[in-house]
């Protein structure tokens, strides 16, 4: 399965240039905890960077800086790893382990944001289906048992 088959489509971003007090309103308005920061290309949105509650608290809360007037770009996380839409379950979580991030931006092949992934995400589809294969092998000692009393 393609991670663009199950990722959050419902979109929340900003640009660079938006104010950290809009990005706390969207996320709050949203109930999010992270943005994806977007630089329009062509009619294009193509991921920047992230910005989170917790880089909001950290670079502007605690110092005391004005929100209204501090851009999302002074404040985002520089590096972003994104994956494609076309990437496998597999692939994606090894990336978020080997680079210790939570959520991904995922852009199609043009580079385009396309949706996130969240680590959460990834854990709950992926008790679903080891719950779904512990059933079945559960199962299988029953479903022989019965298939033989059939037969004879």
């Amino acid at each position: 399965m393609a991670i663009g088959e199950i990722c959050c489509r419902d979109l929340v971003f900003v640009s660079r240039e938006d104010t950290v007090t809009l990005a706390a309103q969207l996320m709050r308005q949203r109930h999010v905890g992270s943005l994806i920061v977007v630089d329009d290309r062509a009619g294009r949105s193509i991921p920047a960077g992230i910005i989170t509650d917790r880089d909001i608290v950290v670079a502007v809360v605690a110092l005391g800086l004005d929100p209204d007037v501090i851009p999302v770009g002074d404040i985002m996380g520089r590096e972003l790893f994104c994956v494609r839409n076309d990437a496998g379950i597999a692939e994606t979580a090894e990336l978020m382990r080997l680079k210790g991030v939570r959520r991904l931006p995922v852009i199609d092949n043009a580079g385009e944001l396309v949706g996130v992934v969240a680590s959460d995400e990834l854990m709950s589809l992926l008790a679903d289906e080891m719950s779904a294969l512990a059933t079945m092998v559960s199962r299988a000692p029953r479903d022989e048992t019965e298939t033989r009393k059939r037969m004879s």
